[in-house]
């Protein structure tokens, strides 16, 4: 059994913007410094370093990892904020295409 992992994260960069990503590897924070190293200097975290993880988990696969990724990068900044500071109930009601539902017909 291998012990790479992965990951999916989200960054924090020095413009108050987030960037979610995903990583193939044993420690989150490997990719973090390549990050911060400018490892990826023509990517979007690159202009705005440093970058801070401020969250992460890890996927059993590939394709759950990028289908969460893609999942969150749709999610507006405040449903991210939630799910950051770990408020998984209000997730649901930050959804953007929540509408009130007009039940007078």
């Amino acid at each position: 059994m291998s012990d790479v992992a992965i990951w999916i994260y989200i960054l924090e960069c020095s413009n108050g913007s987030f960037y979610t990503g995903t990583y193939r590897g044993r420690d989150i924070g490997t990719r973090v410094g390549e990050h911060n190293s400018r490892k990826y200097a023509n990517a979007y975290t690159g202009r705005y370093l440093p970058v801070r993880l401020v969250w992460c988990t890890t996927c059993e696969t590939i394709n759950e990892a990028v289908a969460f990724e893609r999942q969150i990068k749709g999610w507006s900044r405040a449903k991210k904020a939630a799910l950051i500071s770990g408020d998984y109930d209000a997730l649901p009601g930050l959804s953007r295409n929540r509408q009130p539902r007009d039940t007078s017909s």
